[in-house]
């Protein structure tokens, strides 16, 4: 199968408005992309992986998105069209939405519904509400910082890559009472206190990091983007271990001027894999 006729195959499951062949379909797409037989190339195999363990709801979510993505290649993230990309974004959200339906993973106004089941609301930034689910924690993560969710995907993807001790899992989708968009994630809970910056800072320089904005805790290297790094985000636990609970990490495209030198890509390559 080549890579126009697997994003043929998904749009046709978009379109036919995901059967139960289609969810089978989308399923076993999201197996071999757990086990490396379905190359993404968006991501290197260490970021692939790091999809992967954000679980199936996760992989068919992000594939999702790219499909509506590559539908309107000319709404770049970070260019010059933003109303074009707010439209990508809400159809790759729409897109998303149906399927989520479909197999039981969405839920209405999702902050009420959180804040009944799980009981207290214990944190809010700037795009997630954070609530308490005893030994874990479970976030609803917003697109107000990433415009389209394919953006918001790729930064569990990255987070769980780069910060496994804090892995993300996403359970599912739901809107506010509002109508936005979030993306439902469970995460451990860490126990720890606020590390100084310089801390932090030695601590991004050994994972090839350099500080690049000082005013938001922006570091960089050639293939990724890492901000908001500061002291609540970042945590050293009982044992001496940094943990990063939280941050803003994305593909270093050359449009985030921070020295990125990647280029977003949906394109896959199967390897030894039968296609349905």
């Amino acid at each position: 199968m080549t890579n126009a006729d697997f994003w043929k195959q998904i749009d046709m499951i978009i379109s036919g408005g995901f059967t139960s062949e289609g969810l089978q379909i989308l399923d076993y797409y999201a197996e071999l992309f757990i086990n490396r037989k379905l190359v993404y190339k968006r991501f290197s195999p260490f970021e692939q992986h790091g999809c992967a363990t954000g679980g199936a709801t996760h992989v068919v979510a992000s594939l999702l998105a790219a499909a509506k993505a590559r539908s309107d290649s000319g709404a770049t993230p970070y260019g010059d069209d933003f109303k074009r990309e707010v439209k990508c974004g809400s159809q790759q959200a729409e897109c998303i939405e149906q399927w989520a339906r479909c197999i039981g993973c969405w839920t209405d106004c999702v902050d009420k519904t959180l804040s009944q089941t799980l009981g207290e609301q214990i944190a809010e930034g700037g795009e997630a509400k954070v609530y308490d689910h005893g030994a874990t924690l479970v976030k609803t993560i917003g697109l107000d910082y990433f415009v389209q969710p394919i953006l918001a995907l790729d930064r569990i993807s990255l987070h769980n890559a780069y910060f496994p001790e804090t892995r993300l899992t996403v359970l599912g989708f739901g809107r506010t009472i509002e109508g936005e968009f979030k993306i439902v994630v469970e995460q451990p809970f860490v126990e720890g206190k606020h590390v100084e910056e310089k801390k932090i800072d030695d601590y991004m320089q050994r994972m090839g990091f350099e500080l690049t904005n000082p005013r938001n805790w922006t570091y960089a290297s050639p293939d990724i983007y890492l901000s908001d790094m500061h002291d609540e985000n970042v945590l050293q636990t009982v044992d001496g271990t940094v943990v990063v609970v939280d941050c803003d990490i994305r593909i270093n495209v050359p449009a985030l001027k921070s020295g990125g030198t990647r280029a977003f890509s949906t394109d896959i390559e199967m390897i030894n894999a039968l296609m349905h």
